[in-house]
C-alpha cells in the first residue's frame, strides 16, 4: 500500500510540474494576431524597442521548432533539468529527457525508483515515461498520460490554467510576456553559447498577465487570480538574449512565491529541427483519470499555485 502512495504521489507531482519542465515557466497564450492594429483602426506606434521584440517574437514563432536545454527550481520543492526538441507548428508537440536533481520532489521520485523520466507532449496530451522499478509498483505500465482536457476539468481554475500552459508554452512566450509588460529595457549586448545577442530584460505583472494572455473564461480568471494571490506570485523578471536573425538564444525568468523562489533557463538553438511525437503504446500508458478514479490521489487543484503549474506543496 505504502508503495502505492507513492506511485500515485509521484505521478501526480511529475503531472503539477510538467509545465516547469517545458519553455515556459510562467507565459502567455495570446497568439498576437491583430496586435498591429488598434482597436477601432490605425496602426499602433511601438517603441524602438517594442518594435525589435515584435520581430522577435514573429521570428520565433515562424520558426517553428528547436532544440531545448533548460534548468528549473522551486524552492526546497524541486530542481530540473530537460533537454530535448520541441515543435508548435501545430500544436505543441516534443520530447524531453527530465532529470530531477534536487529538493522534495526528487527524494519522492527516488523512493519510487527513478530521478530521470521522458516526457512527451502532444496537442491534446502530456505523457511522462517513468522508470522499470516505477512500472513494477504500477501494474507494470511505464507512460502516464495527462490528457489535458481531463486535467482542466478535475483541477478548476489551476487546472485549466495547466492546460493552457501546457499547450501553449513555446520560446516566443517570454517575449510577448515582456511586450505585455510595458517594462522593457535594453541591457547591452552579450556572446551566449558563441553567438551574439543583444539582451532585454523587464519586468512583468503575473497575475495581471494571467487574464490578459490566457484563453480561460471569466470565471477561471477571477479563481486563478486568487489563487496567484494566495502563492505569493507578484512580478516575474525576465531576461531574453536575442541572436542577430532576431530568434530567442536564451531566456532566464525568476519570481518570488509561497513555495520559494522559481528559477527558470532556457537554451534554444537548432531553429527548425525536425521534431516527431507520438502517443506511447495504449498497452503501456496508464490514464491518469483511472488512477485517481481508483482513489488515493487527490485533485490536481489541490494545494498551493505557483507559476501557473498547481504546484502543491
Amino acid at each position: 500500500m505504502k508503495s502505492t502512495t507513492t506511485v500515485r504521489r509521484v505521478t501526480l507531482s511529475v503531472a503539477v510540474v510538467a509545465a516547469l519542465a517545458g519553455v515556459a515557466a510562467c507565459g502567455s497564450s495570446d497568439s498576437g494576431k491583430g496586435d498591429s492594429k488598434a482597436s477601432g483602426a490605425g496602426t499602433v506606434h511601438l517603441s524602438p524597442v517594442a518594435a525589435v521584440l515584435r520581430d522577435v517574437e514573429q521570428s520565433t514563432d515562424k520558426a517553428d521548432s528547436a532544440k531545448v536545454r533548460a534548468t528549473t527550481s522551486l524552492g526546497d520543492i524541486m530542481a530540473m533539468n530537460a533537454d530535448g526538441a520541441l515543435t508548435w507548428g501545430n500544436g505543441l508537440k516534443g520530447n524531453l529527457d527530465i532529470t530531477y536533481t534536487g529538493g522534495k520532489l526528487a527524494d519522492s521520485m527516488r523512493k519510487a525508483g527513478t530521478s530521470h523520466m521522458e516526457a512527451r507532449y502532444l496537442p491534446d496530451a502530456y505523457y511522462a515515461k517513468m522508470s522499470d522499478a516505477f512500472a513494477q509498483q504500477a501494474g507494470g505500465k511505464h507512460w502516464v498520460k495527462y490528457d489535458f482536457d481531463y486535467l482542466a476539468k478535475v483541477g478548476g481554475a489551476s487546472g485549466a490554467y495547466m492546460k493552457d500552459q501546457l499547450q501553449t508554452s513555446t520560446p516566443n512566450q517570454s517575449v510577448k510576456m515582456l511586450l505585455a509588460s510595458g517594462d522593457v529595457k535594453k541591457v547591452g549586448v552579450e556572446t551566449v553559447d558563441g553567438q551574439h545577442t543583444t539582451h532585454y530584460a523587464g519586468t512583468v505583472d503575473v497575475a495581471a498577465l494571467a487574464g490578459k494572455g490566457s484563453n480561460l473564461s471569466t470565471d477561471q480568471l477571477t479563481a486563478l487570480k486568487q489563487q496567484l494571490k494566495q502563492s505569493g506570485i507578484t512580478t516575474d523578471a525576465i531576461d531574453i538574449w536575442v541572436n542577430d536573425q532576431n530568434l530567442l538564444v536564451k531566456k532566464s525568468e525568476k519570481a518570488a512565491t509561497a513555495n520559494g523562489t522559481l528559477n527558470s533557463t532556457a537554451h534554444y538553438s537548432d531553429y527548425g529541427v525536425a521534431v516527431s511525437a507520438e502517443a506511447p503504446p495504449a498497452s503501456d500508458t496508464m490514464d491518469l483519470a483511472d488512477m485517481m478514479k481508483s482513489g488515493g490521489v487527490n485533485s490536481p487543484s489541490g494545494g498551493t499555485t505557483s507559476g501557473g503549474t498547481g504546484l502543491s506543496s
